[in-house]
């Protein structure tokens, strides 16, 4: 139940405050007060799409509070606190906020949350009618859900079961037509990649072959230049062909001893005397390491060469085929059999696909004839309740029937056609929703529908946006009279041009226009004692120190006060 709505910066209101709490809440106000803006902001705290456009001029942003009693255990609070929000006792807050950017963002339990969660919070919480919803009550979907809703948990429990089972034999047929209609495909890349594999299996690359050869060959290809290289160098460093002691090693040597030989009178020539050794030592070691390098060098590298620019070539040429590297080339091997056995097991996967396809068409079949006689069984029920409901709303003659018509095709809920159909009085053809009925008709059925199956699907909350659009007179107070009912189980909140049906209201609040110059205000403010009559004679006859007006707001508050 909605506790209290608070807007700040909607449209043509400032700032607002509407105490809602248990019953019937009429909403009244002059055109263009902004009653229209009070079902924008519920609409806002239930996720609807966010119009930076409804933002009051000069504002750079609208606020939207709600306050909820739900129960502190149940599914609503159990949603909240998966989203990061908490209660204050079994209060909940919702809030959402617009600006000028475009921006929205919502807040539920205190914590930011995605709009997505006042959404789902909405479809539990409140069931939202206005003159569009009167319009989708003629679409075939729209009066299929009612009738669901009327027939209970048994109905939902069996749409749910079916559901699953429908959604299985979807997709093992999707599968199915996918496999049959890719079957010469699937069969070319099975072939193609059993190439591919034998062509790259003939090779076999290893990883990082590529590189090494890579190497290998610019190696070979300049072996002339690294031998002579590596000769002379050799040479300077120990010669075997230049003059006797001309040579690096010989050289230091030479310098080691003639150093030496003084060393004994001076201490500080003592380490130059060891790092001239080891110079020695280790230019004897380079010596050393040259003289191996220059007999591993081959002196068959041409023919080699040759070998390796080959599979160079080859490697090359599987890289183009099936890189862009080399490592990609392995990759589409390793991964080529777990692929090729996927393909070679199609016509396997088609039998079982057509199993299960066959026996869960068998199955949706026996749950789609189930869903079909629990709809019949409630179309009966629904129709019976719901002309009741048609007499005492002015309707005495017209009769509403539910037909229920099997098809051939199986959809997510069933293959069941649900059609309303509104005999307006007795000898005249039952004609569809759709087809004929007036808006004063339209919203009757609707109301009537409501008050129906609130006693089996029971809603917390109804907002009805001039659900008496089309509707006077004694009409009007039926309509009045049977919101006031439908209250007595749920909280109502009604939109409502008319004091017939404002009468019956248990809390009355008005929109209120401020002008100051040129600036339009809007605010809200309950109504109780003369302030109501005064209201009630606005609404009947313009005027609301109208006498008749008066005269005729408090003959109707009495009579509604009366029935209730």
């Amino acid at each position: 139940m909605i506790e209290e709505i608070s807007i700040r910066h909607l449209g043509v209101i400032g700032e607002a405050r509407l105490p809602l709490g248990p019953g019937f809440t009429a909403l009244t106000g002059e055109t263009g007060a902004g009653k229209t803006m009070v079902v924008t902001a519920l609409g806002l705290l239930l996720g609807d799409r966010a119009d930076s456009g409804a933002i009051r001029s000069g504002s750079e942003q609208a606020l939207v509070e709600g306050r909820w009693r739900i129960a502190a255990d149940g599914a609503v609070a159990e949603r909240v606190r998966d989203a990061g929000g908490d209660l204050d006792g079994d209060e909940l807050l919702l809030a959402r906020t617009l600006s000028t950017e475009g921006r929205s963002r919502a807040v539920v339990g205190g914590r930011s949350a995605p709009v997505a969660v006042l959404t789902e919070l909405g479809e539990q919480l409140v069931v939202v009618h206005g003159q569009s919803d009167q319009l989708r009550l003629k679409s075939a979907t729209a009066q299929r859900e009612a009738l669901d809703r009327f027939a209970g948990p048994e109905l939902a429990r069996a749409l749910t079961e079916y559901q699953a089972v429908h959604a299985r034999w979807a997709q093992s047929q999707a599968d199915l037509e996918t496999l049959e209609a890719d079957r010469d495909r699937r069969a070319r890349e099975a072939e193609e990649l059993r190439l591919a594999m034998e062509e790259i299996e003939q090779a076999a690359p290893e990883r990082g072959e590529d590189d090494r050869l890579a190497e290998r060959a610019d190696r070979l290809a300049n072996i002339e230049d690294l031998r002579l290289a590596a000769a002379q160098a050799h040479e300077l460093i120990q010669a075997e062909s230049l003059d006797e002691g001309r040579d690096a090693v010989s050289l230091i040597e030479s310098a080691r001893r003639t150093v030496d030989r003084v060393a004994g009178h001076d201490a500080q020539l003592v380490p130059v005397v060891e790092a001239l050794a080891n110079a020695g030592f280790v230019l004897g070691e380079a010596a050393m390491q040259l003289s191996s390098y220059l007999a591993s060098l081959d002196s068959d590298g041409g023919r080699e060469l040759e070998t390796v620019q080959e599979r160079r070539a080859e490697l090359a040429a599987l890289v183009r085929k099936y890189g862009p590297s080399l490592d990609d080339v392995i990759d589409h091997l390793e991964q080529g059999s777990t692929r090729l056995l996927e393909l070679d097991q199609d016509g396997d996967r088609i039998l079982e696909l057509r199993a299960s396809v066959d026996a869960d068409l068998a199955e949706l079949d026996r749950r789609a004839s189930a869903l079909t006689a629990l709809r019949e069984a409630a179309a009966d029920r629904l129709s019976t309740a719901v002309t009741a409901e048609l007499a005492a709303l002015a309707m005495p003659t017209a009769r509403l029937s539910v037909a229920v018509e099997t098809r051939d095709e199986f959809t997510a809920t069933g293959r069941d056609q649900v059609a309303l159909l509104l005999q307006p009085h007795p000898g005249s053809e039952p004609r569809a929703l759709g087809k004929g009925a007036s808006g004063g008709e339209l919203s009757r059925v609707m109301l009537a529908l409501e008050v129906v199956v609130a006693g089996s699907d029971p809603v917390p909350t109804f907002i009805f946006d001039e659900v008496d659009a089309g509707v006077g007179g004694a009409s009007a107070i039926e309509i009045g009279r049977r919101l006031a009912r439908l209250a007595e189980s749920a909280q109502v909140i009604v939109v409502t041009h008319l004091a017939q049906v404002a009468a019956f209201a248990t809390n009355h609040l008005s929109v209120v226009k401020d002008v100051d110059g040129a600036v339009t205000a809007s605010s809200v403010r309950q109504l109780q004692g003369e302030e109501r009559i005064a209201e009630m004679a606005r609404l009947l006859s313009g005027l609301p120190d109208s006498e008749s007006g008066l005269a005729h707001a408090r003959e109707l508050v009495a009579m509604a006060s009366a029935t209730v």
